[in-house]
């Protein structure tokens, strides 16, 4: 059912990756509950955080994981409405696209995370309804929510020295080309994640043919990152969804950001297809599966990182949680005497402790040394 054709080598790679998720997997249930929490949130942050500065977005991870708290704190639907204003006034009025575009994503990864299995079999709605979350709290996105594009959105890229504008990527006509793209993928995709052993290679044709069509007039690559994780939530193989949501998959695509971009128009050579089988999606799996590889990595690090904050003595989690509160600030030891009252010296140990364990970074000398939280 695959549109592409997979070589033995990428059979290989495949059975590779299926067996560091078998590994993964059992080391995960060995894991306490409590330990297996803390790795899930500090791949949800991650993922918040890496699909949104994919974009633009300007959020760190640590500032991400402060909204958060402050968001899951306050349970009620429109807990990001009530508390716009005090989180832009925390972390600056200048970031609010980028705080709107955070607090949608996390919407759209919360249903994700929450309702993969319940969402099949996934249908055209559900899709749209997750682009509703994604952009709900964006004012201008008000006309096209969950709408499918009217107009053409082909990827162009402007030169600042000419003002001469190309054609990066030409994406599906507006109408219904799109809507027959998109009604022909959702059937496919039924049918090939019965059929096919491979969960990986079908949530890479799924994602990258959505990405190819570009369905709506905005939020198409978040989306689409989000789709990838839905599909590895939905697989078959129990393996692959129960360690999924551990995987701080964006993470890893960030760091490749500019191979990202040059795989996905090598694919197609900048051009949508309507016959998926004129891909060549195989190199778009070739990078997910380096991908994947490097996030089921994180998990050990994720994992030290829990395990350092539990070793932590009392007088350094009052300073840790201290830089939690101020995510946005790098704080002198002065500023942190003052806050926490405790001794000079006992700050000072502190800090040596956290810094040792990478909870924080230091900046700067001497008289100018500034710490600030990292995630």
């Amino acid at each position: 059912m695959l549109s592409y054709s997979l070589s033995a080598e990428l059979i290989q790679q495949l059975r590779d990756l299926n067996n560091a998720f078998a590994v993964m997997h059992g080391r995960l249930m060995q894991y306490s509950e409590e330990t297996k929490v803390a790795l899930h949130r500090y791949a949800k942050i991650s993922m918040i955080g890496a699909s949104t500065r994919i974009e633009n977005a300007v959020l760190t991870d640590a500032e991400i994981d402060w909204m958060d708290t402050v968001l899951t704190q306050n349970e009620k639907p429109d807990g990001f409405p009530i508390n716009k204003e005090w989180i832009e006034d925390k972390l600056n009025k200048d970031k609010e696209r980028s705080i709107e575009e955070v607090a949608g994503c996390r919407a759209m990864l919360t249903l994700i995370y929450s309702q993969a299995k319940e969402l099949m079999p996934l249908s055209e709605t559900t899709i749209r309804g997750l682009h509703q979350a994604l952009l709900q709290y964006y004012p201008k996105a008000s006309s096209y929510l969950g709408r499918y594009k009217k107009i053409s959105n082909s990827v162009v890229e402007t030169r600042q020295s000419t003002g001469q504008s190309r054609v990066v990527f030409e994406t599906a006509g507006a109408g219904p080309i799109t809507d027959a793209a998109m009604r022909d993928l959702v059937i496919w995709y039924h049918e090939a994640a019965i059929k096919s052993p491979w969960s990986v290679a079908i949530a890479c044709e799924f994602t990258y043919r959505f990405l190819a069509i570009h369905p709506f007039q905005d939020g198409n690559g978040r989306l689409g990152r989000g789709l990838f994780l839905l599909a590895l939530l939905q697989s078959p193989e129990e393996i692959i969804s129960t360690v999924t949501p551990y995987l701080a998959i964006d993470r890893q695509i960030e760091r490749r950001k500019a191979e990202y971009y040059v795989v996905l128009n090598r694919c197609s050579e900048g051009v949508y297809r309507h016959d998926p089988t004129h891909y060549h999606i195989e190199y778009f799996l070739q990078f997910m599966v380096k991908v994947l590889r490097a996030s089921l990595d994180d998990i050990d690090i994720y994992k030290k990182r829990f395990e350092a904050c539990q070793r932590l003595s009392e007088s350094a989690h009052i300073i840790l949680a201290c830089f939690k509160d101020h995510p946005e600030v790098r704080l002198s030891i002065q500023q942190l005497v003052d806050i926490t009252h405790l001794p000079r010296r006992t700050i000072g140990h502190g800090l040596s402790t956290l810094t040792k364990e990478n909870l924080i970074q230091k900046y700067g000398q001497k008289a100018g040394v500034r710490y600030q939280l990292t995630f």
